[in-house]
């Protein structure tokens, strides 16, 4: 068979988000959470990388030699404070342990996370990656100490990363399409 006959493999089991979401004006209210999430990693990522003085002050930067991930687990009052050897203060001690490659790992964390869900590409691994970073942010700040004394903010975090992955936000206002016909429904989708 010659070589101009031959046509490419096209997929057409694809999944699209309005196979999902029906609904228009639901998957515009889905993009929107999944575009606000996404800056909310992006700008911390800016934030401590420059320290721009909302919740990182300019001499703590991570250009300034400051420490984002050692820096907040250092601070936290969580499980590990009351100076316990249980698994969660072997777990800090580790992390603090990497020194400037907990760092690297925690900046990548939230540029790939804040990127990904921004473009609206790689959803399920950022969704995957960043409630895992909310659950161990959830932990070290336990226990709670605001008006609710079992959920805070990481959960919400957390959840909208998951529905931004399930629904395939991505493919409204965000490159999702694209990307999940050169991957297909895989979990680079």
């Amino acid at each position: 068979m010659s070589t101009a006959t031959m046509t490419p493999d096209v997929r057409t089991d694809v999944v699209f988000q309005e196979e999902i979401v029906t609904r228009p004006g639901a998957r515009y209210a889905l993009a929107a959470g999944r575009i606000i999430i996404g800056f909310y990693f992006f700008w911390a990522f800016i934030d401590k990388t420059f320290g721009l003085g909302f919740s990182t002050p300019s001499e703590n930067s991570w250009l300034n030699g400051g420490t984002p991930a050692q820096g907040y687990l250092s601070r936290v009052a969580g499980p590990a404070e009351d100076g316990s050897t249980g698994w969660f203060s072997g777990l800090m001690d580790f992390f603090l342990s990497w020194g400037a490659f907990a760092d690297i790992l925690f900046m990548a964390g939230l540029l790939g996370i804040g990127v990904a869900m921004l473009l609206g590409a790689g959803l399920r691994i950022a969704a995957c990656a960043g409630t895992l970073l909310m659950i161990f942010m959830y932990m070290a700040a336990l226990p709670l100490s605001g008006s609710n004394p079992i959920l805070d903010s990481h959960w919400m975090e957390a959840i909208l990363l998951i529905i931004a992955a399930a629904t395939l936000s991505g493919d409204t206002w965000g490159v999702g399409k694209i990307w999940g016909r050169m991957v297909d429904n895989s979990w680079l989708r």
